[in-house]
């Protein structure tokens, strides 16, 4: 069962991390990106309870028909959903957060690496930038990746739960992907390590494909290069 989070706590980390996050410079490239690291930090506007998700966002089963197999993740960051394949033409589709505009990006990954309420180490470059950073923030209630993460390779870049689930459905991190806590250690159960990844972006998320008809990679004309 996931926690129940603790509002005073709770504000003053999203305080510490919306500053962070907002700090930091747009990418330069995918997926290797070791330089950019200080765009891990997540953003949490406040620590949230009660809160219901309109009903697009929420878990649901959905037809698909896109030509990736069963137990790949396709993320739609056009129209802020992620789908894990199931076999049957159907897919569970998950309402996220995304990345805010210049911060989105497209590439295929697999799943490197997975955490149970992950600890969170800003990296020196942000420290150096924003010192009343905390040093390193145990995994918890307040912290800002949520209940579970799922690294994506070598890159900076996580599928992470957020204690603010106003901001599913929205543009508003710096690249990683956000579920709700109780969304994320669904999926968490549901893939593995070496869990296939793909990250489908457009320029103008109206102008993305639902995944719902037939799914194709972004062109190379539409991914960040940035």
């Amino acid at each position: 069962m996931i926690k129940t989070s603790n509002i005073l706590a709770g504000a003053v980390v999203a305080a510490v991390t919306m500053f962070a996050d907002w700090a930091v410079a747009a990418p330069v490239g995918f997926p290797f990106m070791s330089s950019r690291a200080d765009q891990m930090a997540p953003v949490e506007e406040q620590t949230e309870q009660g809160f219901e998700l309109p009903a697009r966002f929420k878990r649901q089963v959905v037809a698909y028909h896109g030509g990736e197999a069963p137990g790949t993740v396709v993320i739609d960051t056009g129209n802020t959903f992620l789908y894990l394949v199931m076999p049957g033409n159907r897919a569970m589709r998950y309402g996220i957060g995304v990345g805010r505009d210049g911060f989105r990006w497209s590439g295929t990954q697999a799943i490197s690496k997975k955490a149970e309420w992950p600890d969170w180490t800003p990296p020196a470059e942000m420290i150096a930038r924003q010192p009343y950073l905390p040093r390193f923030m145990a995994g918890g209630e307040t912290n800002p990746l949520g209940a579970r993460a799922m690294y994506l390779g070598n890159t900076i870049y996580r599928i992470h739960g957020t204690n603010a689930p106003s901001t599913i459905g929205t543009r508003v991190s710096s690249g990683c992907i956000r579920l709700t806590n109780e969304d994320v250690a669904d999926l968490y159960s549901r893939v593995n390590i070496g869990t296939k990844v793909v990250v489908l972006n457009t320029a103008d998320h109206r102008a993305s494909a639902p995944i719902e008809r037939p799914l194709v990679s972004a062109p190379a004309s539409l991914r960040a290069n940035y």
